[in-house]
């Protein structure tokens, strides 16, 4: 018989996951849906063979996680609760079978308790809604509403008692894209609420479990800078185990004319919020994606160009500093993954071990690391002992938007001026093969010490690990 899934706990000593007992775990996985294709068949049992075969592949593609929203109210039939306090059968039947496949399948959740989205855009069908014997009399008022904030502390009890013993459950974004908008326009009530409901889970988790689950509240990014509380209270807040936000950068990430200037931009984001975090908690962009080409453009990225956009994002992302390569939202017509976006995140899995994760101490090295030619950019993080570095090259990007890969290797050179002397195994990894393609030893006499050179055709990730 298959031993349950482990609980995952935020690092002891490095801003990562790891399991209970020790083992260092990587959030590898993208957002889902219930409403969406390869899961909709849980929905009153309707082709749970389809949605267990979907799951069997994710994993064994090495996907880890999945984020995904308790309720999906598009249209009223994949609302949690109808009325208010009610919780309909087959919601709560989806949820046994979606859990009970994930652990025998090895995969866990990130769960959001209300889709904000279609709750603020259908706010009249909603059952919150006061006029649909609801506890709120106003969408904008969602935050503050005293009759909201129980029924929200109902639910969020009802998941903890029903699922939370599970360790399929990684752990809560607590609210969705938190905004002023839910709150009459501001951002005073957001470090109260965030203790509010991150208490009534903890204690409640702890008063069963004797543990709880690790706790985010999730930003839409452009708009942390409505009010500089928001930063405070997503980064911050003493509630929270780890900080997430949403990348959907304007003109680069939303809207992307090339697969190169997202993933700079990823790198220069996850720069500027690891700043944010002032303690070892980890951090992770949690929704990212073409949304303004595919929700206000109508237009789906063709797939050569998506995936390779995706992977490069993917890479930033991860060796910046985040914890795993980030989570798109598919914005793809269906909202569905391709498969080289599968095979970019199975390329992850297998290049994850080759760190030390539970003792990787890392700060964001973009900055700090020396490369030449300057044609080719570098996004980094390390310690004194090890590193991870992307290196990507600028100078070879077709008229379609894609780097070109019949191009002859450039050589780089590159250091790590914060690396401690010592004698370091460096793996080269193709990124898009998902494989090593060069392994060696080097010895750093002194910090600044140069590495290479090191041929590169179009982009190159980089372990570097010192030997025990």
């Amino acid at each position: 018989m298959q031993a349950p899934l482990p609980w995952i706990e935020v690092c002891k000593n490095a801003p990562y996951f790891a399991t209970e007992s020790g083992n260092s775990w990587t959030p590898i996985g993208q957002n889902d849906a219930i409403t969406w294709p390869e899961l909709r068949g849980l929905y009153k049992r309707r082709n749970v063979a389809k949605v267990e075969a979907y799951l069997r592949t994710l994993s064994e593609h090495g996907i880890t996680c999945l984020r995904l929203m308790l309720e999906y109210s598009q249209k009223s039939h994949r609302d949690f609760e109808r009325p208010a306090g009610c919780f309909r059968p087959e919601m709560v039947q989806l949820w046994d079978d979606l859990f009970s496949l994930c652990d025998k399948n090895r995969l866990r959740i990130l769960l959001t308790p209300f889709d904000t989205y279609w709750m603020w855009v259908k706010w009249k069908h909603h059952p919150y809604n006061e006029k649909n014997s609801g506890p709120c009399p106003d969408r904008a008022s969602l935050l503050l509403s005293r009759g909201a904030r129980e029924a929200m502390k109902r639910r969020l009890r009802f998941v903890c008692e029903r699922w939370s013993c599970s360790g399929a459950l990684f752990g809560w974004d607590l609210w969705n894209e938190i905004h002023p908008s839910y709150a009459e326009n501001s951002a005073d009530c957001f470090d109260s609420f965030i203790a509010e409901l991150s208490d009534c889970v903890r204690s409640r988790e702890q008063e069963l479990y004797g543990r709880s689950h690790p706790q985010t509240v999730s930003v839409f990014g452009p708009h942390m800078v409505l009010d500089q509380r928001i930063p405070n209270s997503v980064f911050r807040h003493p509630s929270l185990d780890f900080a997430s936000t949403h990348f959907y950068e304007e003109g680069t990430i939303d809207d992307p004319k090339d697969t190169v200037a997202p993933a700079i931009s990823t790198g220069k984001l996850m720069r500027e919020a690891l700043a944010e975090v002032h303690d070892s908690r980890p951090f992770m962009d949690s929704e990212h994606g073409p949304i303004h080409t595919y929700k206000d453009h109508h237009k789906t990225l063709p797939e050569p160009f998506d995936d390779e956009y995706f992977r490069h994002i993917q890479w930033a992302h991860f060796c910046a500093g985040g914890a795993g390569g980030g989570m798109r939202w598919p914005n793809r017509n269906p909202h569905s993954l391709t498969k080289g976006m599968r095979n970019a995140q199975d390329s992850l899995a297998r290049f994850a071990p080759l760190i030390d994760w539970v003792g990787f101490r890392r700060r964001n090295w973009n900055d700090e690391v020396n490369v030449c030619p300057p044609e080719v950019k570098a996004v980094a993080c390390g310690d004194g002992r090890q590193a991870v570095v992307w290196l990507i090259r600028t100078d070879r990007i077709r008229r379609d938007g894609m780097l070109r890969r019949d191009v002859k290797p450039v050589p780089v050179t590159l250091s790590l001026p914060l690396l401690e002397p010592g004698t370091y195994r460096i793996t080269g990894w193709d990124t898009r093969e998902g494989q090593v393609l060069a392994e060696y030893s080097v010895t750093l006499c002194a910090s600044g010490t140069h590495i290479g050179p090191v041929p590169v055709a179009a982009d190159l990730a980089l372990a570097v690990r010192r030997h025990s």
